[in-house]
């Protein structure tokens, strides 16, 4: 029988302890703390969410009944729910927001140049959000409706790789819009984004810096057509316009030019309209591009599926912040592993294979490559429409 080390901890060398405690130094999270250290806060955290854990007792009791195996999988310190819920309560969320950050610049960098279905060699980014919903009596603090509690989890989607660049959570009362000012706009990259983000004044930021952006146009856009480019109506093409906006605080806010594309979707029959900054791409280019932003909805699909972000184990801004940066950090982790170990399976089936074996004492590489486990990938490689109906 294998004596090594187990598979949880192997799992937890792809994490860069050297960063994770500049993080940790730089909010002081270990100050003044005795025995559980931001370290097996995080491994905590961690562990829960590649288990499936569904509360603190939870986490408790599954890690006790394996006290043998905890100091060499990196835990230090007795665990108990109390304490868990006290550094969840009181350490500051940032350490894990910044080191999620850290984790993800590495995915990026290992990720860079993956095709996702449109040739271009600039970087293309979605740009969506999702609401997080919460109990009202329980989370007083997140009043999103008069009766319903909620955050929204902001997040810019690298189409390369599918990995967050940008993750904001906000309360449930900021509109999607608000977002775009705390954006610092990359020159020469794409933002895909849907007609929630159409603020002309914020769009021609984004012009002003040299990023090009394509969205939906709203039904009641005025406008003024300059000329047409030819078109081939058989790729579904309908027009190719350059406009100019006409309504009287929209063309103050956007004095530039716009492209104006429209084009019939044969799969929902319906014909839809597309305004960008870039005249230079083909206009089937300008469809398949908004086409690749449902990227960013199966990510929150993925994520709301498999990781624990819609029950909390903590009530405090601070808990909830804490945990969803943590899953986040988690996702990015498994993306980085299935990369340096150049693993075939899907995220799914890592985490799968990974929930049922973190105890197990055999290298990872066997455990996710010669596994027999297999499993459908429920919907989440399936293209959705075009369109959100």
């Amino acid at each position: 029988m294998n004596q090594g080390r187990t598979v949880f901890s192997q799992v937890m060398d792809f994490v860069p302890m050297y960063e994770f405690r500049k993080c940790v130094t730089r909010y002081r999270g270990n100050h003044r703390i005795r025995s559980f250290s931001c370290l097996s806060q995080f491994l905590c955290m961690a562990f829960a969410q590649l288990t499936y854990r569904e509360s603190l007792r939870d986490i408790e009791s599954c890690l006790n009944s394996m006290s043998t195996k905890l100091y060499h999988m990196g835990f230090r310190g007795n665990i108990s729910r109390s304490t868990l819920a006290d550094a969840n309560e009181g350490r500051d969320w940032r350490i894990y927001a910044e080191f999620a950050q850290v984790l993800i610049d590495s995915a990026r960098g290992l990720y860079r140049g993956e095709e996702f279905g449109v040739e271009l060699d600039e970087t293309v980014y979605a740009l969506d959000s999702t609401t997080i919903d919460l109990c009202l009596s329980l989370f007083p603090w997140a009043r999103f409706r008069k009766r319903k509690g909620a955050v929204k989890l902001h997040t810019l989607l690298d189409l390369s790789g599918n990995i967050p660049s940008y993750i904001e959570i906000t309360d449930g009362k900021v509109h999607d819009v608000n977002i775009l000012d705390d954006l610092i706009p990359e020159p020469g990259c794409f933002y895909v984004m849907d007609r929630a983000y159409v603020d002309y004044a914020r769009l021609y930021r984004l012009t002003e810096h040299a990023a090009f952006f394509v969205t939906r146009a709203k039904s009641n856009l005025q406008f003024r057509r300059l000329y047409s480019a030819p078109i081939d109506k058989s790729l579904g093409l309908l027009s190719d316009q350059t406009v100019v906006l006409t309504g009287f605080y929209a063309a103050k806010d956007y004095p530039g030019k716009l492209r104006r594309t429209k084009y019939r979707d044969e799969q929902t029959q319906r014909t839809l309209t597309f305004l960008s900054n870039n005249f230079t791409i083909p206009a089937l280019t300008v469809a398949q591009l908004y086409k690749c932003r449902w990227q960013v909805e199966l990510f929150f699909r993925w994520i709301k599926q498999h990781l624990r972000i819609k029950a909390f184990y903590g009530t405090s801004p601070n808990a909830v912040k804490t945990q969803i940066w943590i899953a986040i950090s988690v996702y990015v982790l498994v993306a980085i592993i299935k990369k340096q170990l150049r693993l075939e399976a899907s995220l799914y089936t890592i985490l799968q294979i990974l929930s049922v074996t973190a105890f197990e004492q055999v290298p990872i590489t066997q455990v996710l490559t010669n596994s027999d486990y297999s499993s459908p990938e429920a919907d989440s490689d399936k293209q959705l429409p075009l369109i959100d109906l």
